[in-house]
C-alpha cells in the first residue's frame, strides 16, 4: 500500500523507512486503526478509509494539534520519521486521551527515530494531548 500511496497517488507523506514493519515510517490508518502501510497490499483496503498524514492538517492547511505540538516542542529533526510518529500519536490519543509519559513511551515502541532521543517527540505528543511532561531536571527536583 505504501509503494500506491507514494507512486500512484503522490501521497509521498508515508515514507519506506525498513520495508519490513519495523520502523513505523509508513504509518497510516485504515478505518480509523493504525496500520503499517509497508505490510498491507493497496487491494485489501479497498472500500476503507485510509488516512495518511497529509490528511492531518486542518481544513485550511493549517497544522493540526499533534502536528502544531510536534513543531513547538522539537518533536522531530531529520523529519523521517514524524509522518509515521503523527500518525501514532493521533492513534494512541484516540484511543487513550490523557496518557502518562510511560504509555507514550510503551506506544510509540513501533516507531524508531535516529535523531532525537525521543525525549521531545514525547513532550509532543503529552502537549498535544493537553499536558506538559517535566524537563529531566525538574523532574529530578520533583522526585527529591
Amino acid at each position: 500500500m505504501v509503494d500506491f500511496l507514494r507512486e500512484e497517488l503522490r501521497l509521498t507523506g508515508a515514507h519506506v523507512g525498513c520495508d519490513t514493519s519495523q520502523c513505523g515510517a509508513c504509518l497510516v490508518h485504515v478505518d480509523g486503526a493504525p496500520v503499517k502501510a509497508c505490510t498491507v497490499l493497496a487491494q485489501d483496503v479497498a472500500g476503507s478509509e485510509v488516512t495518511t498524514i497529509e490528511g492531518m492538517a486542518n481544513g485550511d492547511g493549517s497544522l493540526g494539534v499533534i502536528q502544531q505540538a510536534f513543531q513547538d516542542h522539537h518533536g522531530l529533526q531529520c523529519g523521517f520519521c514524524t509522518p509515521g510518529m503523527v500518525m501514532a500519536t493521533a492513534a494512541l490519543l484516540k484511543e487513550n486521551p490523557k496518557p502518562t509519559e510511560a504509555d507514550v513511551r510503551q506506544y510509540l515502541e513501533g516507531n524508531i527515530c535516529r535523531c532525537t532521543g525521543y525525549h521531545n517527540i514525547v513532550k509532543a505528543v503529552m502537549a498535544a494531548s493537553g499536558q506538559e511532561v517535566a524537563a529531566p531536571a525538574e523532574a529530578a527536583v520533583a522526585a527529591e
